[in-house]
């Protein structure tokens, strides 16, 4: 197995302190150290421990956000889906979506289109005619220039596999493409990356205050395990803090801002598998809104999301039983055979951060992002919002924010570069899985598929010179060995066993708690041992 990454000599002052490690800011982090720049993250949790592990996992344009006109955004995103496809084939992938035609489903009134159609068409009541479906997946087909992702069809549900689970009043549908993400397994390669790159990723440290002066910050921060508090002085901060990003400007570095954040939260539930086919389904309800029914962890179905506000990024995000609720009678409008209470075998909630620019529901807040440099001083870089599928873009955005005020900076250079085991073609999945299995008949198909599908061509490297399973050291339970978790914590940043059971990993639906905090005894015990080693 290769060695371990090796903390890099670390400059005073940096060039960019980041505060916030999920998907904004280890993007924003991995740009930077490609282009040259000393880099800081900071992360008082985990990688992708709130928003960026709890989407709906998918890389897409966000076809509703055509209802409010924001065909920037789409066609952005788009495009970046075929982009980012081709950089981690292992952790995304395209997959069909099935939207059943249903002449009761309805706009959101208050959106542009909704109230365009009701006044060109006011006979019409809000309703979502087929035609205009229709057209709008066209435009979504055509505005990021698709070249990987077949285009839209036609399907008779009353012949095709996608219609069996469904009840017999939907006889039509239309299919398309989008992509499917392992959210926070992105954000760690992306930190994994920028570690490569020079960056210093320091997870569990929050940064507690700072001090600005006219061209450099000196920034307090506290390891949350070991309560050390200590210093990093920078010539930039980036507040990439997502649900906190007001939090750290007003309370943290007693700064000033007209922007808002505006916390939506997002839940979801998990189920039994609900049906056998790979493809996905776009439920549209009678209130305007639309919830994903999405394939899951090979035994699971994903159901969501919500819109609901949030007051405060201190409490964490629960689905609550009245998301529960909706969420399963949005569903059961749909599904032939009714998804009970009894079916679901997880729930997760996390907050998006959007720019409150004064939208009146949650559902009509809109996804883009903003960046901002104050220069009133050191410099400041704030993020407000943003989406998965457009975190790469909204990192070069950052960079040309900084190449303002650091001259001669490199241009772009993300585009098409692969993360940390996506040298392989975007077709290339099931080869490598045979490959993987030949040079390790131990391997089970599911275990080997697992393991490209995290690991990509470095699950080889992850494997090297096992012959067997005890090769890899202890068995924690679901495939989940000692040689696994060795490598997350020694190149991925995981301290902590919920770190790799439901971020590195969904494990966590098939382990079970004693196995869990079996996992979590051995990495505690793990980490201590390695601390007079990281102190020398």
């Amino acid at each position: 197995m290769p060695a371990p990454l090796a903390s890099p000599p670390r400059p005073d002052p940096t060039d960019l302190l980041i505060v916030g490690g999920g998907i904004n800011g280890c993007g924003i982090a991995r740009d930077a150290a490609g282009r040259g720049l000393t880099v800081t993250l900071a992360e008082m949790g985990d990688l992708a421990s709130a928003t960026s592990s709890a989407s709906t996992k998918l890389f897409h344009g966000g076809l509703r956000y055509l209802e409010y006109f924001e065909v920037r955004l789409v066609r952005e995103a788009l495009i970046e889906r075929e982009t980012l496809l081709r950089a981690m084939p292992h952790i995304s992938w395209p997959m069909r979506f099935v939207l059943p035609l249903d002449t009761r489903m309805r706009f959101d009134a208050s959106t542009p289109a909704s109230k365009l159609l009701t006044s060109v068409l006011p006979w019409m009541k809000g309703r979502r005619p087929a035609w205009m479906i229709r057209l709008g997946l066209f435009l979504y087909d055509s505005l990021g220039g698709r070249k990987i992702l077949p285009a839209t069809r036609t399907l008779d549900l009353a012949t095709d596999p996608a219609g069996q689970p469904l009840k017999d009043s939907f006889q039509r549908a239309y299919e398309y493409s989008d992509c499917w993400i392992e959210d926070a397994r992105l954000v760690a390669l992306n930190a994994r990356d920028a570690a490569e790159r020079g960056a210093e990723i320091l997870v569990r440290t929050r940064v507690i205050g700072a001090a600005r002066g006219p061209d450099v910050w000196t920034v307090t921060l506290r390891d949350q395990q070991t309560g050390e508090v200590f210093t990093r002085r920078a010539r930039m901060l980036v507040n990439a803090a997502g649900p906190w990003a007001g939090e750290v400007i007003g309370e943290t570095l007693h700064e000033t801002s007209s922007d808002r954040v505006r916390l939506v939260r997002g839940s979801h539930i998990v189920t039994r598998k609900l049906f056998d086919h790979d493809r996905c389904y776009f439920f549209q309800g009678q209130d305007g809104r639309i919830v994903f029914a999405i394939p899951y962890e090979t035994d699971f179905t994903l159901i969501g999301t919500t819109d609901a506000e949030h007051a405060d990024p201190d409490t964490p995000p629960v689905c609550t039983e009245t998301e529960r609720d909706y969420l399963l009678a949005f569903v059961n409008r749909y599904f032939r055979q009714d998804v009970t209470v009894e079916d679901i075998v997880w729930t997760y909630s996390g907050v998006r951060p959007l720019h409150d620019e004064g939208e009146g529901s949650a559902t009509a807040a809109s996804r883009d992002y903003v960046v901002k440099l104050d220069r009133a001083g050191a410099p400041l870089l704030n993020i407000f919002g943003g989406k998965i599928t457009t975190y790469r873009r909204l990192a070069e955005s950052a960079l040309e924010k900084i190449a303002e005020v650091r001259k001669g900076l490199p241009g772009r250079w993300t585009a098409g570069v692969p993360l940390p085991g996506g040298d392989f073609p975007v077709d290339g999945v099931e080869d490598l899985i045979a490959r993987l299995k030949a040079a390790h008949p131990f391997l089970t198909d599911r275990w080997a598929h697992r393991l490209v599908r995290a690991y990509g061509t470095q699950a080889a490297d992850l494997l090297d010179g096992a012959r067997s399973p005890e090769d890899l050291g202890r068995d924690f339970g679901a495939t989940l060995t000692e040689a696994e978790v060795r490598w997350l914590m020694d190149r991925e940043f995981a301290r902590e066993a919920a770190d790799v059971v439901w971020r590195r990993s969904k494990l966590g639906l098939r382990l079970s708690r004693d196995q869990i905090a079996g996992l979590d005894a051995w990495m505690t015990e793990r980490r201590l041992e390695d601390m007079p080693a990281a102190a020398e």
